[in-house]
């Protein structure tokens, strides 16, 4: 009896039968977490080359102008990002354009700042408030912090949400991304007239 059952030990450790679908349990949720993983890691860094491309474009677009800007001419800019985003949707995409003047003293303030959203199934941006005002200090790389001079900047803040969110958090990462152009056919881009004549005190 005790032959018996020392032999049926031995026999079950021998047994390998179930060795490969017992390793396929075990690796299977691994590999499935580790695939996602890298699609939604792929995807967030696709998604934010992107952001930066928006952000550089509206700056350049607007710093290009060599006339008065308005509301429709910032709307195309701003419209210009749904374009630049695809095929991901633009729907969580914030963005403002602000100028700012560095004065004599180095010191940067807004001149104007104008923003937009873009609602989910919109074809074009739609233009809202500011979060800054005319006035306002701000501070500017050093680099770029050259006494009496404009600067356009472009700040762009995107919500992306994984498709599968086991790796990413299912609310989703907000990336953003900045960038600063100066005017390139005149001292300053003027908004509605602001600021009027481009001073440089």
């Amino acid at each position: 009896m005790l032959f018996r059952a020392r032999l049926s030990v031995i026999n079950l450790i021998k047994d390998c039968s179930g060795l490969a679908a017992t390793e396929f349990a075990f690796i299977v949720p691994i590999m499935l977490v580790m695939f996602f993983g890298t699609v939604e890691f792929s995807s967030g860094v696709a998604v934010d080359r992107k952001v930066t491309l928006v952000a550089r474009t509206l700056s350049d677009l607007t710093s290009q102008s060599a006339a008065d800007v308005n509301d429709t001419y910032l709307k195309n800019v701003f419209t210009a990002s749904i374009a630049i985003l695809a095929p991901y949707s633009a729907t969580p995409t914030q963005a403002t354009l602000s100028e700012i003047y560095v004065d004599s003293n180095k010191i940067a303030k807004i001149q104007w700042s104008r923003a937009a959203t873009i609602a989910g199934g919109a074809t074009q941006a739609s233009l809202a408030p500011s979060s800054h005002n005319a006035g306002d200090i701000v501070t500017v790389p050093t680099a770029l912090s050259v006494k009496q001079t404009y600067l356009i900047l472009s700040e762009v803040s995107y919500l992306y949400t994984p498709a599968v969110g086991y790796v990413m958090g299912k609310a989703g990462v907000t990336l953003t991304d900045v960038a600063y152009t100066r005017p390139r056919q005149t001292t300053c881009v003027t908004y509605n007239s602001v600021p009027a004549g481009c001073p440089t005190p």
